[in-house]
């Protein structure tokens, strides 16, 4: 039986990783100095791209995946990446962007996901964003991208701020959650968090509820990641810090564009849990989804 290929960084000709070594030594700020490698490390390489960009590609093969975290972690702050998906055949593969804090019992922990689930060739990609905040999630809403995911990167972003959680793709809005804790509503304002990026095999439920699972022999499976920033939050004038930011400050309200938000749903949005009574307890909707 002939091998299946595997996940090798030596298939980049020499002199990428000379041009890589040179940029990691003399560039100011880079995406090698500001994201590590965490676990499949021999699954994942930094090279540089057709652009000139410096891009981490993370693999995916039968023995495993591989990840990513930033080396800093933050309260209160938007993060921007830009991602080219698994191409082809990618059922049961899921390539994620998330924030998550470190050291924080997993019953308690917060954390925001996009997890984009893998496709049939010819289907489209489902893009999945959860909010877990004290250790619950299950605040699930599904998009269907209005592109190909695979051919270019876009740019995903997700923005964290007293206010607001929003999810963005390029640069238009598809998700806000607010801050409604005057209503009971939780909401993440504590945990330091580090962004995430993963690619990894979950094909018992990512492609159309696991009825599609992950053919080995498409494998292996690349996702592609460049140009990560962050933006820390900046409070409203004499205010110390944003989590000190009062509640009827409309300073984070800026920036929503409403009508964009608004189209999103109505045009993208393919899964709702505020509209699913089958994903809720017997408490009925969870309150963020009630207007009492």
């Amino acid at each position: 039986m002939a091998l299946l290929p595997s996940c090798c960084r030596h298939c980049l000709p020499a002199v990428t990783w000379l041009l890589i070594a040179m940029a990691a030594t003399t560039a100011v700020a880079s995406l090698y100095n500001d994201i590590e490698q965490t676990w499949g490390a021999d699954h994942s390489f930094f090279y540089m791209d057709g652009d000139g960009d410096q891009t981490l590609a993370l693999c995916l093969d039968e023995t495993r995946g591989s990840g990513f975290q930033s080396k800093e972690a933050y309260l209160y702050a938007r993060y921007d990446i830009d991602v080219k998906l698994v191409a082809n055949d990618s059922a049961g593969t899921v390539t994620t962007v998330y924030l998550m804090p470190d050291d924080v019992p997993w019953e308690y922990h917060d954390e925001v996901d996009m997890e984009f689930l893998g496709n049939v060739t010819g289907e489209p990609y489902t893009l999945h964003t959860n909010i877990f905040v004290n250790g619950v999630g299950h605040r699930v809403q599904q998009f269907r991208l209005w592109f190909d995911p695979t051919a270019d990167f876009h740019t995903y972003s997700i923005v964290w701020n007293p206010k607001h959680i929003i999810f963005l793709v390029d640069g238009v809005p598809i998700r806000d959650y607010e801050n409604d804790a005057a209503r009971g509503v939780p909401f993440p304002t504590w945990q330091r968090m580090r962004l995430y990026g993963t690619l990894w095999n979950a094909d018992d439920w990512a492609t159309q509820g696991g009825r599609f699972k992950t053919d080995w022999t498409q494998a292996p499976f690349y996702a592609y990641y460049r140009n990560f920033s962050v933006t820390p939050c900046v409070p409203s004038p004499g205010v110390a810090w944003c989590g000190d930011e009062p509640p009827e400050s409309a300073w984070f309200d800026q920036g929503l564009d409403a009508a964009a938000l608004q189209r999103s749903r109505e045009e993208h949005m393919i899964y709702d849990y505020c509209r699913n009574p089958n994903q809720n307890t017997d408490q009925g909707l969870p309150r963020e989804c009630t207007t009492d």
